[in-house]
């Protein structure tokens, strides 16, 4: 009896493994198919990268920033003009 009750466990325990394995494979399989699906949904989104995205956001701060300098530069140009253009008191 005792020699049958190992042949049965070790039966089970080839039979456990051999489960353990084909449900690793199921995982992996299920694993790659959701990140496929996951990829082609996102894509048919036309989703932006997040880097493309921090480097057009710092273009527009760039622009931002270069647009009021130049703001700046012609609010003392029209000022300038301005000076130039009102005629002096004579003396």
């Amino acid at each position: 009896m005792t020699q049958t009750t190992g042949r049965l466990f070790d039966g089970l325990g080839r039979l456990m493994t051999d489960a353990i394995g084909v449900a690793d494979s199921a995982k992996r399989e299920i694993d790659t198919i959701v990140k496929n699906q996951a990829e082609r949904i996102l894509g048919d989104l036309d989703l932006v990268k997040r880097e493309e995205f921090e480097a057009v956001r710092e273009l527009a701060r760039n622009a931002r920033s270069e647009a009021e300098a130049l703001s700046a530069r012609v609010t003392a140009l029209e000022e300038k003009i301005a000076r130039l253009n009102t005629p002096s008191s004579p003396e």
